[in-house]
């Protein structure tokens, strides 16, 4: 044990919170130590929320964001505007874009962006299943809603050449509202919704 610990299972449970991305050793025991102040109750209560999400949840079969059953419930809500999918790089974009109440049709979620540096290539995102979402028919848009970074620019522009043979669906990109290199996640309601409303047509260039 080390020697900075009196407990063993202070010790465990120190080095488990430091796993979590963000969160560093002195974050990690204020962390653990504030669970000693809560009720047992609770403790319990969180532990089985994150043992029962990470055994339970589940993928959309569609747009592949994350839900309690085989399609989610934007999928599944006969409101949605069908012919559009504004299609984005994770869950937390989806909610990003759902916040701005500016967008009716539906998502697809690639589960990243191509990065060679990080070993992420176009087979290890759902890009096919886009590319055959598209050619089942019906729709007439694709928004390519990825950050504006080089590595979302750079799947833009693998997508475009994928859809390429689409001639009758229009290709668009958020506005340029977004700051080089800002993440979806993190822009502001207002001006996320703006560079939404406001998209121009992708040029693959």
């Amino acid at each position: 044990m080390d020697q900075r610990f009196t407990s063993a299972l202070l010790e465990r449970a120190v080095d488990e919170f430091a796993k979590l991305p963000g969160i560093g050793r002195k974050t990690a025991m204020r962390l653990v130590l504030h669970t000693l102040r809560m009720d047992v109750g609770m403790v319990d209560s969180f532990c089985d929320a994150v043992r029962t999400f990470r055994h339970d949840v589940r993928y959309c079969r569609v747009c592949h964001t994350i839900c309690d059953t085989d399609m989610c419930g934007l999928c599944s809500n006969p409101q949605r505007d069908r012919s559009t999918i504004c299609v984005v790089e994770n869950v937390q974009d989806v909610m990003a874009l759902e916040a701005t109440m500016q967008y009716k049709g539906l998502y697809h979620v690639l589960g990243g962006v191509i990065s060679p540096m990080d070993g992420i290539g176009p087979g290890d995102l759902q890009i096919e299943s886009l590319v055959e979402r598209v050619a089942h028919g019906g729709v007439s848009e694709v928004i390519l809603a990825l950050s504006s970074t080089m590595e979302g620019d750079t799947t833009n522009f693998y997508i475009s050449r994928r859809l390429a043979a689409f001639k009758d669906v229009r290709l668009t990109v958020l506005a340029r509202g977004l700051s080089m290199n800002d993440e979806l996640q993190y822009t502001d309601e207002v001006t996320l919704g703006r560079s939404l409303v406001n998209r121009v047509p992708f040029i693959g260039n």
